[in-house]
């Protein structure tokens, strides 16, 4: 049976877009992806002295168990460059679970919800723009709920609206 994962993408080395991109491109191997977000230009979170990144969302119908899925995603990260040098640093690519179904996942490996989604606008914008109303599981809030309790000052700028960067397989 198949359900609806979101996922934060993000990239501050290279080629952002594409790497956006490419790695959306590869997701459609690992589900069906449903929704993508808008392309958003954000602020580094945690480690300031990086360049800043582009983020979107994605929401992929998956089949996958969630550490199945997350094995699939830390292929993806790999493939396509993803270096693990620094907490928090530069990267060419990152994919993070964010909400899987209504499920609640707390091993070693993977937690899910994400802990730390609801203190980060550059996650929050793009989710509520394609799942205003997904439930974290935890915190019983909708996103559009979340992000609107936000009030750190994250700097999170639309850089390119949701039909602007559709791929190939679209």
């Amino acid at each position: 049976m198949s359900e609806v994962v979101y996922l934060s993408l993000g990239s501050n080395l290279g080629q952002r877009r594409e790497l956006l991109l490419a790695a959306i491109e590869r997701l459609r191997r690992v589900g069906r992806v449903v929704s993508v977000s808008s392309v958003y230009e954000t602020q580094p979170v945690g480690v300031a002295d990086q360049p800043w990144f582009l983020n979107c969302a994605v929401a992929v119908e998956s089949k996958h168990p969630p550490e199945q899925l997350l094995n699939e995603i830390l292929a993806i990260e790999r493939d396509m460059g993803r270096e693990r040098t620094r907490k928090k640093g530069p990267r060419k690519i990152d994919l993070d679970i964010l909400l899987f179904g209504e499920r609640v996942v707390d091993s070693p490996e993977l937690i899910i919800p994400h802990p730390a989604m609801h203190q980060r606008r550059f996650v929050l914008e793009p989710l509520a723009e394609i799942a205003p109303q997904a439930c974290h599981p935890l915190l019983k809030k909708t996103v559009r709920e979340l992000l609107a309790e936000f009030d750190d000052g994250q700097t999170v700028r639309r850089i390119e609206a949701k039909n602007d960067h559709r791929t190939t397989a679209e």
